[in-house]
């Protein structure tokens, strides 16, 4: 058994100050007070008295890192993305496709599926574990793909969809579409019967099509504002569905490049405490010196914290915990609301809050330690600590 101590405890719906936290076979099974709760006999110790106890992070939304793509046939890949990973506070995450020739993507899709299975049966303590695959594209909008390549997107069928499900061995998780494709409401419901979370992006979509788009099963926006139909105040297109609907949770990249600060404040105002959630979008760059890396199969150049591909954005450098202490910074919050948005709502869009997300008994004993302003101390995977 594991007995770990902090200064506070951030749930995130709850704070526990003083907290003592009992941790066995990898579940936490107790949360006391240490004025009400003395530390079992033989209990390995972990003391934290002047650091922040919270659940570790979840990125929904992440290609690679570690000069690493997600995508990439090398087995020193995911490794080295996880462990970057745990070393800014994420415990869990959805490694994520990007547009590609199909037989590619097929052959990634097999690779994710078995590190997913593997994860299951194997514990590691300085690693991220993946949950599930994210597949952004190849059913996206051609205007507004961004730097997916134009010739790989296809339109959304479910002949196509069952091949790539097949090759996921149905570890796909969330789908990014473009809701205004022909056939995607067809595919939207599919997916949904089969448990796929519809995140809608790289759209043109209007106002009508998103909302029936809502009303077949999406309920999930995929870094909202970029690569989507502009806001208009006469005809507001998918964004003020997206922003009106609660409905939908939504997702922002608040790296202070994709978004200006205000926008992202726009956003939490619009979206609250509970629909909104932190992605990084982050690349292979991500942890490395400015220069030219990997995203799928294409090639983009990082200069000055941002990855660019033909003068558009192509991803980001930004990691989860970077994320918490910009919305404290861009928003006015507060740590524990911050967290929320890279802890329990990221576990609760992906269907994954009875054990990820949160601090309570029965979860996942994932946890991230911080310092007062966010700055990530120690990130504890499956109650392992090194």
């Amino acid at each position: 058994m594991l007995a770990i101590s902090a200064h506070r405890l951030h749930s995130p719906i709850t704070t526990v100050d003083g907290p003592l936290v009992l941790v066995d076979d990898g579940r936490i099974v107790e949360i006391a007070s240490r004025e009400d709760r003395s530390v079992p006999p033989g209990a390995q110790r972990l003391d934290l008295p002047h650091a922040v106890l919270a659940p570790a992070f979840i990125d929904l939304h992440i290609h690679g890192g570690a000069r690493f793509d997600c995508m990439e046939d090398d087995a020193k890949a995911l490794p080295a993305i996880e462990t970057l990973l745990a070393q800014h506070g994420v415990g869990s995450y959805f490694p994520t496709t990007v547009t590609a020739p199909l037989d590619k993507t097929l052959g990634a899709l097999e690779r994710l599926a078995d590190a997913i299975e593997t994860c299951v049966d194997t514990r590691t303590s300085n690693r991220a574990r993946p949950l599930g695959i994210h597949l952004e594209g190849p059913f996206l909008s051609h205007l507004r793909r961004g730097i997916h390549p134009t010739s790989d997107l296809l339109p959304p069928t479910l002949d196509t969809f069952e091949r790539l499900w097949q090759a996921a061995r149905g570890n796909i998780k969330i789908l990014t579409i473009a809701p205004e494709l022909e056939g995607a409401a067809e595919l939207i419901a599919e997916a949904t019967r089969r448990g796929v979370v519809i995140s809608l992006g790289h759209t043109d979509a209007d106002l009508a099509t998103s909302r029936r788009a809502v009303e077949l099963g999406a309920r999930h926006a995929t870094h909202t504002f970029n690569a989507m139909r502009p806001l208009g105040h006469r005809d507001p297109g998918i964004l003020g569905e997206v922003l009106t609907d609660s409905r939908l949770s939504a997702d922002i990249i608040a790296d202070g490049i994709h978004l200006d600060p205000s926008i992202v404040k726009l956003f939490l105002e619009a979206k609250g405490l509970n629909n909104s959630v932190l992605i990084t979008d982050a690349t292979s760059a991500t942890g490395m010196p400015d220069g030219r890396y990997r995203l799928g199969s294409l090639e983009v150049e990082v200069a000055n914290g941002m990855c660019l591909l033909d003068g558009k954005l192509a991803g980001s450098v930004l990691t989860m915990d970077r994320a918490v202490r910009n919305v404290m910074k861009f928003a006015g919050w507060d740590l524990q609301r911050s967290l929320r948005l890279a802890t329990l709502n990221p576990a609760t869009v992906s269907g994954f809050n009875s054990t990820k997300g949160e601090l309570k008994v029965g979860a996942d004993a994932d946890f991230v330690v911080l310092d007062q302003e966010g700055t990530v101390l120690q990130t504890i995977i499956g109650g392992v600590v090194n």
